[in-house]
């Protein structure tokens, strides 16, 4: 039970902490003090990074065809419920216990046992249990990223099953060795201030490993797979929430209410308007059309990219991410054409490109100065500051993530595949009608129009029956009064 008591002020929160040790490693029991101010921060943080998975389910619903759009949201949702259980039941646990090795923890804080007011291994500044919340929305958007490459062909009931395993098997060890002081990338002195590697990098490469393994959607490489996002509204909604909720995302991860959280902020606001423009330039180079869709596409680009670097970089530096993650995401779309793969959110050229860019120019423009904005953090910098060794850091941080998150999912879809009733690809029919109906049985919408994304009855196959395209029309013409 946690012994706490308020200032006579009222400012703070003290906490008794019998387990804490002094800098000779005796245990010399203390009171623990908590500015209210920063765990008001860091809750308001852990809401802004929950509204982006919402966020991103609109982002990716928008992107695809109608009959696919309801499924998105549904997977943003469910994949979101999933892993607060499991980050509940080990996944802290396994990122965050202090018994951790170089590349796992252990199972001290199982079901959360024991996660209360003791100072969190994130930050003196925080409690446990704050620490455990917060890092909980990184762990719950991170598999919703990947698993938007099932989108138009695959079922929904083994990504249940997908999301705690890839959550128990890759994103909590590579949060581990990134953000616990014993993991071997924060020891070996890794720069990653918001989760370059375990977010960004690992959710981008699981994607590719999924289109990999998914194989191409029905029709791939005609016209009837070239079409325009059915929703733009869908898309810059998602981008607003998402971009709101970075905020918390990179300014949160300060870990207290600071100049550092304020300029994490400024650099990730100013790195994803570059990322924007960026990107809408590119575009127009080629259609010579001011693409709202392709302004939103950057945005995302340079707010993954600004990421890594967002505590220790300052405002000229975030310009840099934004032109060169927007280029780079940009021009990596085109790989799966190279690469003859079927990512069609192009999660893989967004995420783990956009990731290694940032974890690259984190390297180059880190700064010592900056991360000391919060009063007490000390590095030794990037090539700004003359250290030239945190490049062969950042490329190994990089590189294992990529691996490790390629190898591990690859390996869990094919066990899974073999598994009776948790085969992950859908059939042919499901693929035609859509996701949406085949295995939801509901719509993003009341009048949902799928005549043409399903295309002339003749070139169905026979046991597709055209009344599928029909259904939600006819149910909705039932429902009008006579007099429309």
């Amino acid at each position: 039970m946690p012994n706490v008591t308020y200032d006579t002020a009222g400012n703070n929160l003290q906490a008794w902490n019998p387990d804490a040790v002094d800098a000779d490693g005796n245990v010399v029991p203390s009171t623990v003090i908590y500015n209210l101010g920063d765990m008001a921060w860091v809750i308001t943080a852990t809401g802004l990074v929950w509204i982006m998975i919402p966020g991103l389910g609109f982002f990716y619903s928008g992107l695809l065809r109608r009959k696919n759009a309801a499924s998105m949201l549904w997977v943003s949702m469910i994949v979101m419920a999933v892993v607060s259980f499991q980050w509940m039941f080990w996944g802290f646990s396994l990122a965050f216990s202090e018994g951790a090795n170089e590349y796992i923890g252990d199972l001290k804080y199982f079901g959360f046992k024991g996660v209360l007011d003791q100072p969190s291994i994130g930050s003196p500044r925080i409690p446990s249990l704050l620490f455990a919340i917060y890092q909980g929305m990184f762990a719950a958007i991170t598999p919703v990223i990947a698993f938007g490459a099932v989108a138009e062909r695959a079922r929904l009931g083994p990504v249940m099953v997908l999301t705690f395993l890839w959550s128990t098997l890759v994103y909590d060890p590579i949060a581990c060795w990134t953000w616990n002081s014993n993991g071997w990338s924060f020891v070996m002195g890794g720069l990653d201030f918001a989760g370059g590697t375990p977010v960004h990098i690992s959710s981008g490469t699981a994607a590719l490993a999924l289109s990999l393994y998914l194989g191409k959607r029905r029709g791939y490489g005609s016209e009837r797979l070239a079409y325009k996002p059915h929703n733009t509204s869908y898309v810059v909604l998602g981008t607003v929430l998402l971009w709101f909720g970075w905020f918390g995302f990179n300014g949160g991860s300060a870990l207290s209410s600071n100049l550092r959280a304020v300029q994490a902020v400024i650099v990730t606001n100013l790195s994803a308007s570059i990322g924007g423009l960026t990107w809408m330039l590119w575009d127009y180079r080629l259609e010579r059309k001011w693409s709202v869709v392709g302004f939103c596409s950057g945005a995302i680009a340079g707010l993954v990219a600004i990421t890594p670097g967002s505590g220790f970089v300052g405002a000229p530096a975030a310009i840099a991410y934004g032109v060169v993650g927007g280029t780079a995401c940009n021009w990596a779309t085109k790989l799966k054409f190279i690469l003859h793969y079927d990512d069609c959110l192009d999660i893989f050229a967004a995420h783990a490109i956009g990731g290694m860019v940032g974890n690259i120019l984190t390297a180059f423009f880190a700064q010592a100065s900056v991360a000391a904005f919060d009063g007490y953090s000390v590095i030794p910098g990037g090539w700004i500051d003359h250290h030239y060794i945190q490049l062969g850091h950042q490329l190994a941080d990089s590189v294992a993530g990529f691996a490790y998150s390629l190898v591990m999912t690859t390996v869990l879809l094919w066990i899974m595949h073999f598994i009776p009733g948790l085969r992950l690809r859908t059939d042919e029919e499901s693929e035609i009608i859509g996701i949406d109906d085949a295995e939801m049985g509901e719509f993003a919408y009341d009048y949902v129009a799928v005549d043409a994304e399903l295309g002339p009855a003749s070139e169905l196959p026979k046991h597709v029956h055209p009344e599928h395209s029909q259904s939600t029309h006819n149910s909705v013409e039932a429902e009008k009064p006579a007099h429309m």
